[in-house]
């Protein structure tokens, strides 16, 4: 019955908590105090705790930092075989920025928010809504967390762009402050929405539903009875999924930016207007293969990252009792 699903804290939007799934698998309406025993034995702490949502951070920080680890030999090669910088441009640019920003404050914001929104939402419209709740969750996270990190992008753009104006974040925060004031930290958070928030709300939401999916109609069983090391894969698989969607959508903003960054005093109309439809496309096989990779990795990481800490992970969303019963699904 629904009475057998805990409100609080909530799994994710239509799961039943986690402590009664064992209960819902084996047709018991409610956990038993061996397998209560068990769920307290394999979790290191509570879904939506402080402790969750700090590992979570520490997994999104891992994730994204070991991902632009591997990006920069890549870099360094592709400078040293003299492609033509602006193809060059074209593939990294625009998610080097992102694979920084996805770590702590992205992650852990996501988490935060998908568990505030499907609460104040209930467990049947959460479940109803869910890609919803997951676009609003994301892009919340990305407002938030481009916020925190619009100073330091700021200051890594007056560093590459003005040379000798400084060496460091360090050298570069308090001339910056001390010429232009508070404002010269977000007069680009703007643009940085404008490219960053369809972008993560692609990433999470085409993640969430291609798990859910691959679950439904690819994985021959429950994903109770997978191993860690089998979820694992279905992650990775539902990461490269989603980042390439994310290729696609983030694609025209990336090569309008690429081309502002280039000629200054463009406005990014003249811009779009002079690239055209097939300009803006340009180079984006590349980018699908390049972002696909990464955001797979981050996903597999992250994922990772929950299991070595033994957070909890629900499973994808099921539909509510209460809700199969008004709909007419159970006897």
């Amino acid at each position: 019955s629904s009475s057998s699903l805990s409100p609080s804290p909530r799994p994710a939007p239509g799961a039943p908590c986690l402590s009664c799934t064992e209960g819902r698998r084996t047709g018991h309406s409610t956990p038993s105090h061996g397998v209560s025993l068990f769920f307290a034995a394999e979790y290191s702490c509570e879904y939506g705790s402080l402790k969750f949502y700090a590992l979570c951070g520490v997994g999104g920080v891992l994730s994204c930092g070991l991902t632009h680890t591997g990006v920069v030999p890549l870099d360094l090669v592709k400078c040293r075989m003299q492609v033509d910088p602006q193809k060059y441009k074209s593939i990294f640019n625009g998610f080097s920025v992102t694979i920084k920003e996805d770590g702590l404050c992205k992650f852990g914001f996501y988490e935060v928010f998908k568990i505030l929104y499907g609460n104040m939402l209930g467990e049947e419209n959460a479940y109803l809504w869910r890609t919803s709740l997951y676009l609003a969750a994301s892009a919340s996270a990305e407002f938030f967390a481009d916020i925190a990190l619009a100073p330091m992008e700021a200051a890594k753009v007056r560093i590459q762009t003005q040379p000798g104006y400084a060496n460091t974040l360090r050298q570069a925060l308090p001339k910056m402050f001390a010429e232009e004031g508070i404002w010269a930290f977000y007069k680009g958070v703007a643009p940085l929405w404008m490219r960053q928030i369809p972008y993560t709300m692609m990433k999470f939401a085409c993640f969430e539903r291609t798990v859910e999916a691959l679950y439904k109609y690819v994985v021959p069983k429950p994903r109770s009875e997978c191993t860690k090391g089998e979820q694992l894969v279905v992650t990775f698989v539902a990461g490269y999924i989603a980042g390439v969607f994310c290729a696609i959508v983030s694609h025209p903003a990336d090569s309008v930016v690429s081309v502002l960054n280039k000629e200054k005093g463009s406005s990014a109309s003249q811009v779009l207007m002079r690239l055209g439809f097939r300009g803006v496309w340009k180079g984006l096989f590349a980018r699908i293969i390049m972002i696909g990779t990464l955001t797979a990795l981050q996903w597999f990481i992250y994922d990772s990252v929950k299991v070595y800490f033994r957070l909890p992970r629900p499973p994808p969303p099921e539909m509510p009792e209460s809700l199969k019963k008004k709909l007419g699904l159970t006897e």
